[in-house]
């Protein structure tokens, strides 16, 4: 009975602190998102009165999908931006776990996390369900509102580390302006000539990727670096 009872107040401590500490993450998470949109709409409105491209095909939008999911549009680029409503630690290995802000506390660790995806446009627009995306950024946030940025080029190391304070509507704003400008600054690149000689019919039919797609330049060739050795 004793250790029935032991193993009652085990649960509840960790009620009352790991998945308090994961409610008031995902509560972070949620108005960070809602931010998010609103900096992305914001933004897309200013470059639809600003920018001036001389072609009427070369669009910007902003699309509000779902309460976990929006999609920005510039010209052939579409960014699509997802919560993920599950709460995630880290490896030993990571960064975040190496942090003396992390050791202070140890559901410090504990982070949400909004991915920025980047399609080509026409992959939506055609359905072509075979088209690769390359995920451009993801923001973690946790139960203080401490943040950090993973991603491509630039986000790469502007946001490299547990931020000292609570995340501002301006480290939002810095992200998507970023995430635009990186995602129309990598270019497309054709697949080598041999890989697209010979196609299926079925390939023909389902206007797949092998029939001499393109693929993002400066994405393709990160995935590599980070998969080398």
């Amino acid at each position: 009975m004793e250790n029935d009872q032991d193993h009652i107040e085990y649960i509840t401590r960790l009620l009352e602190s790991k998945s308090t500490a994961k409610q008031k993450t995902y509560k972070h998470l949620l108005a960070a998102f809602k931010t998010l949109a609103a900096e992305s709409e914001r933004i897309i409105n200013e470059l639809s009165k600003k920018a001036h491209p001389g072609d009427d095909d070369v669009t910007v939008y902003f699309k509000q999908v779902g309460d976990h999911e929006f999609h920005v549009k510039v010209a052939g680029d579409l960014l699509i931006f997802v919560l993920h409503t599950n709460v995630v630690t880290f490896d030993a290995e990571h960064f975040v776990m190496k942090d003396p802000y992390t050791q202070q506390n140890e559901f410090n660790r504990y982070y949400g996390q909004i991915m920025i995806y980047n399609f080509m446009s026409d992959s939506l627009k055609f359905n072509r369900i075979n088209d690769p995306g390359y995920l451009l950024a993801r923001l973690m946030v946790n139960h203080e509102n401490r943040f950090f940025v993973e991603g491509e080029g630039r986000l790469s190391f502007l946001f490299n580390k547990v931020s000292d304070g609570p995340l501002q509507t301006e480290n939002l704003n810095a992200l998507v302006k970023l995430a635009v400008a990186i995602a129309i600054e990598n270019d497309l690149m054709a697949p080598p000539y041999p890989q697209v000689r010979f196609i299926t019919l079925h390939q023909k039919i389902e206007h797949t990727p092998d029939l001499g797609g393109g693929q993002k330049i400066g994405f393709k060739m990160s995935y590599q670096d980070k998969t080398k050795g």
